[in-house]
């Protein structure tokens, strides 16, 4: 071998551990090595970009503006999936259903999340994940005109569904046995099909059971005719190619959600408690959202910034109180806005209940205190409910009632299982083994169902998203956003 190309073999060999060399500093700056191998699959490529791309649409179900953030249960539950692969979530609203799924074919998203039903059509070109909740699809017609009992009774009603959404496609297989069904597609969102029921502009539409149990409180004269055939399930959509790498990614963590009963604990949280309020309720209560809350606005608001929490919150606890009236007393002697009793007021510096300022300032400080000694271990909102519900029934009653749950080997960490344990403290066979006896425990249970109500009602109703079918003009102003709080996150490879 010559001496020039020894001398060269030599030099490629040191360029190359100088690279190699440069490649490792790099890589432990924290930066990607520029000669990293090209990732194999889609789920090491959105993990090596960092970020997921999630198409999803508008909805009181799906995604929508909150006021000091977003929320919804697909936008919870997809930001989840996100963090669990350690990357960050990017939501990309499409205009409707039917141009969710035309970009999401096109391949503009990892997946979508906007509770779609899992259909035959939609399955020739989409890959759907394993299905996280069952629902069911129904007909709504207008309390107080004739309760049509099956299709043949619809008769000459007017029918309005969604265009490109599985309730199209149910209603085409309908007519095969029903041949003189008819109906018309719309490009509106189920909201706005909702309120022109409610106005009387069409008969009927039809709506999935977990979308109606949340948007009946802004519709309420609204009803259930009956179900569309048997329950159907909602999932996941991703692309259809070769590369499932994402798919299985996501059937896994939706499996370990539903395992670790997460999954059970983020639908209670969205629908758990919707089915509180009747008619009367909500229509008293966004007369009251008109008429009264401006008033007491601003003292909710520096109440909230004073103490840590969300004014609607605050707002929520004084409407369930005292329906925002200052002059409200009970016969047990709890007065003012915030119906606090004596010994509660003396002791977080409240001199005047009648003072709607320093009773909203009392009763923030005195939550704040009672969310404080909640265990630091309880992750929100579970620990905010197991506050309220203390703000009715006490502490002691609350801290029984997690102790018949242990005992019973449920969870006392969790809203979902102890708000089943609470009501039997009224009952002589379970309270007489807990430290502070009786306690009418339904009631705390309701109590935090009907604020859950009103503070959902309260944050929605500042985006005027789908609401004005019953409101009117939206009464609240309007603000902007944040991201789901994350899961413990095992390794999320291949």
């Amino acid at each position: 071998m010559s001496h020039r190309r020894i001398v060269l073999i030599l030099a490629v060999a040191l360029l190359g551990a100088l690279v190699l060399a440069v490649a490792i500093r790099e890589h432990e700056k924290g930066k990607v090595p520029f000669l990293a191998p090209a990732p194999s699959s889609r789920l090491q490529r959105i993990q090596m970009s960092g970020r997921l791309r999630i198409l999803t649409v508008y909805g009181a179900t799906t995604y929508y503006p909150t006021g000091d953030g977003f929320a919804g249960f697909e936008y919870e539950l997809a930001g989840r999936f996100a963090a669990w692969l350690g990357v960050d979530a990017e939501f990309v609203v499409a205009d409707s259903i039917g141009d969710l799924l035309a970009r999401m074919i096109a391949g503009e998203a990892d997946l979508a999340a906007a509770g779609l039903t899992v259909t035959d059509v939609r399955q020739q070109y989409l890959v759907f994940s394993r299905s996280y909740q069952e629902i069911r699809e129904q007909l709504v017609y207008r309390g107080g005109d004739r309760r049509p009992r099956s299709i043949d009774e619809l008769g000459d009603g007017f029918l309005e569904v969604m265009a490109s959404s599985s309730h199209a496609r149910t209603l085409e297989r309908l007519r095969r046995h029903h041949p003189d069904l008819t109906w018309r597609t719309s490009a509106a969102r189920v909201e706005e099909l909702l309120r022109r029921v409610q106005v009387g502009l069409i008969d009927y539409t039809v709506v999935d059971s977990n979308q109606f149990a949340v948007l009946r409180r802004f519709f309420p004269r609204l009803r259930v005719a009956f179900d569309l055939g048997k329950p159907v399930n909602l999932a996941w959509a991703f692309v259809r190619d070769r590369d499932r790498s994402l798919v299985r990614a996501a059937d896994r963590f939706l499996a370990q959600l539903r395992e670790s009963r997460l999954l059970e604990q983020l639908i209670d949280r969205y629908y758990g408690h919707v089915d509180a309020l009747g008619f009367v309720d909500v229509c008293v209560f966004q007369r009251h959202v008109r008429q009264r809350l401006p008033r007491f606005r601003p003292y909710f608001e520096a109440a909230g910034r004073r103490y840590g929490w969300d004014w609607r919150l605050l707002a929520a606890i004084a409407y369930q109180e005292s329906h925002w009236s200052v002059a409200a007393k009970s016969p047990t002697g709890v007065q003012g806005l915030m119906m606090l009793t004596r010994q509660t007021a003396r002791q977080v510096g409240v001199r005047d209940r009648l003072d709607p300022r320093t009773g909203i300032l009392g009763a923030a400080r005195y939550l704040r205190q009672l969310r404080d000694k909640i265990p630091a271990r309880i992750p929100e909102p579970d620990r905010t409910w197991f506050a309220l519900a203390a703000y009715n029934v006490g502490f002691g009653h609350l801290e029984d009632a997690r102790i018949l749950t242990q005992r019973a080997g449920k969870d006392p960490d969790r809203w979902i299982d102890v708000k089943r344990f609470l009501p039997l403290l009224a009952r002589k066979k379970w309270y007489v083994r807990t430290k502070h006896g009786y306690a009418r425990g339904w009631e705390p249970v309701r109590y935090v169902e009907n604020i859950r109500n009103y503070y959902d009602l309260l944050r929605q109703m500042e985006t005027g998203l789908a609401f004005s079918g019953v409101a009117g003009r939206n009464p609240l102003a309007a603000r902007r956003t944040a991201a789901p709080a994350p899961l413990p996150s095992p390794r999320a490879g291949d």
